[in-house]
């Protein structure tokens, strides 16, 4: 199995290309976006030393499908997905937020609870909850986008004081990224799962507000099974997690998470093949659908450019 994780392809009308941690963005002719979803995979805001086959198929597929999913909600970058791992779409200029959505008590907000806050990017929050326990109802919490390093926490009110979105068009984020959430978390359900917390992020185009980059997939969402969450919020226990929380645990496991001067720990066939597992696992829970790998694997990037190719030889 060979993993994507460089590309610099010539696209007809390519203007420039953006090389994000697992994203290519090429800009098409400053009207459209051929995103090609590398099997990099990172951890800690970085990206680890090899790729995970399948892995940018996986995380492409998701999303297109709940693009499509959502489409009736809010109108989204995607025009095709000429190849398994790529999307094609409208070029949108980004806001600078990205609208975090949290039905749960988890993550960097339970531990930020645990150290004594209580309102979270403006947001007040309940006393005596624990950890992964659902709030009353989602509750939205906003971050910068950061070109470089972390994103930051934000609440409402900065973002409108400091003139980051208008006051008009983030109630229009805002009631996108509930109702969102709302669809996915209903989705989830019927798939046995709980969507727990998740990104999305959204553009402007000719005045209208459109859902780009990707959506509800294991690296922008956490995932609880349904099945045992009870029993486990009861007990203390930890939740069986689907997103790429294993892959983070493994690392801090081997004593790695990030900091200046750790090493990654050596990614061997076995645990790269493990990785690649685990996400086609994540796909299926998911999606409720068999992972079918792609065909034509000898040669992907050859696949890829010819692909994309002939799709924008069709705008």
């Amino acid at each position: 199995m060979k993993a994507v994780v460089k590309t610099n392809f010539s696209f007809p009308k390519q203007k420039s290309l953006y090389v994000g941690k697992v994203r290519d963005v090429y800009n098409i002719d400053d009207k459209y976006m051929a995103m090609v979803v590398s099997d990099r995979i990172s951890a800690f805001d970085v990206v680890l030393p090899k790729g995970i086959p399948y892995k940018g198929q996986v995380l492409n597929q998701i999303a297109a499908k709940f693009l499509d999913a959502t489409a009736d909600i809010v109108p989204n970058w995607k025009l095709a997905t000429p190849d398994p791992m790529v999307t094609v779409g409208l070029k949108c200029e980004g806001f600078r937020v990205e609208m975090i959505v949290r039905g749960y008590l988890a993550g960097s907000a339970w531990r930020e609870y645990k150290a004594g806050a209580r309102t979270l990017c403006g947001v007040p929050l309940p006393e005596g909850m624990v950890e992964n326990q659902k709030f009353p109802t989602p509750i939205l919490t906003p971050t910068t986008k950061a070109d470089e390093g972390h994103d930051e926490n934000i609440s409402r009110d900065e973002i409108i004081s400091k003139g980051l979105v208008s006051k008009e068009d983030y109630e229009q984020l805002e009631k996108y990224a509930l109702a969102l959430f709302q669809r996915g978390s209903e989705i989830a359900a019927s798939k046995g799962l709980i969507l727990v917390d998740t990104k999305y992020e959204f553009g402007k185009r000719d005045g209208k507000i459109y859902l780009i980059d990707e959506i509800h997939t294991p690296d922008s969402s956490r995932y609880f099974y349904a099945d045992g969450y009870e029993e486990r919020l009861a007990k203390g226990e930890h939740q069986r997690q689907l997103s790429k929380e294993f892959v983070r645990e493994w690392l801090m496991a081997n004593g790695f998470q990030g900091k200046e001067g750790q090493q990654v720990p050596e990614m061997t066939d076995e645990i790269v093949n493990s990785i690649t597992d685990r996400y086609i696992e994540l796909f299926e829970h998911i999606t409720g659908e068999k992972f079918q790998k792609a065909d034509d694997c000898s040669d992907i990037t050859g696949r890829i450019e010819k692909n994309v190719s002939a799709y924008l030889n069709t705008l």
